[in-house]
This record gives C-alpha cells, structure tokens and sequence, in this order.
C-alpha cells in the first residue's frame, strides 16, 4: 500500500490550523499594534483635559491642591505630589497625572485607561516568562510546517508547479526588496 502523503499533509495543515488558530489572533493583533506603536500606545488611552485653576503663589499644602482638584473631581484620587520646577506642581491621582503651573494657573489632567485586547496581546507577544517563550517557539515552528504544508495543498494549475510557484516566488521577493531597500 502507497503512502498517502496528500492526506497527511492536508491532515497536518488543517489540525495545525486548528490548534494554533488563537496564537495565530494574538500575534497578528500585537503585531498590529506593533507596527503602529508610533502612531497610538496599544496598552492604553490617554484622556488629556485642560484646567484653570487660581494662581497659587509659594508652595501649596496637600489641603490646597485637594482644593485645586474638587472641581474638577480628582480629589479623592489624589496620591501624592512634588514641585519639579520652581512654580510648577505635578500631582499623582489615580490612573494619571496633573501638571500645573502655579503661577498662571494653567495646567492638564492626564489619565490613562488600560486598552482591552490589545493590552493582553501585546503582554503575550513580548514573551513575559520562559514557558510561554517555548509555546511561542513551538507556535513559530508550526508557522513553518503551515506554510510548507499550505503551498503543497492545491494541485494542477493552481498547484505550486505553476501559479502557486509564483506566488511563492512573489511571497520571497518582496521581503527581499525591502531589505535590499532598507540596508543598501
């Protein structure tokens, strides 16, 4: 009896494909978010607001700047403080920070809230400990058999001794491209 290599190599692929189906989402959404890290911090949003408060000269106490944030409710989230500059205070609240210039009265509420999803993604994509570091090895090594396994599925003209093989050939020569780019 012949060895059936076709059915194995669909079964290899299709069950690969399967059981890495989610490493397959979380690499593919940190790498997004990756790519992108100069354009939005993928771990999470930054509400900004500006404020007015009345000008305060000297050093305010911890009552004073509890005062200076009721308004804008952020006292009771008040954590700590210190002077970073003559005139200038920044105070630590829960999930963020306030920056005032104590001699306009100018200054910014700054919180950040933690992005679903993609906070978590990007945790698992950095390999955070050693055995996910050899999940995310044996996931790469996958990759590999996928993608050898996927080109040798169709057959006849869309099989990869015709238009597959150029495809293939296509998939190789535009990452050569960039790189001829990139360092020459």
């Amino acid at each position: 009896m012949a060895f059936k290599w076709r059915k194995w190599n669909r079964a290899v692929h299709r069950d690969f494909g399967y059981l890495f189906f989610g490493m397959t989402l979380i690499y593919a959404l940190s790498g997004i978010a990756i790519n992108h890290i100069d354009d939005w911090n993928p771990n999470y949003k930054v509400y900004t607001e500006d404020i007015q408060v009345t000008p305060f000269h000297g050093k305010p106490t911890k009552a004073d700047i509890k005062k200076m944030l009721e308004p804008y409710e952020e006292a009771s989230t008040y954590k700590n403080h210190y002077f970073p500059d003559e005139g200038y205070l920044k105070v630590f609240i829960k999930d963020g920070s306030v920056y005032i210039n104590l001699n306009s009265g100018n200054g910014l509420i700054e919180k950040t809230k933690r992005r679903r999803v993609f906070r978590e993604v990007n945790y698992l994509h950095y390999n955070p400990i050693k055995y996910w570091t050899w999940y995310s090895d044996i996931y790469a090594g996958a990759l590999i058999l996928l993608a050898v396994t996927g080109i040798l599925i169709p057959r006849g003209d869309k099989g990869i001794t015709s238009r597959g093989l150029w495809m293939v050939a296509l998939s190789i020569v535009i990452p050569l491209i960039y790189l001829f780019i990139y360092f020459y």
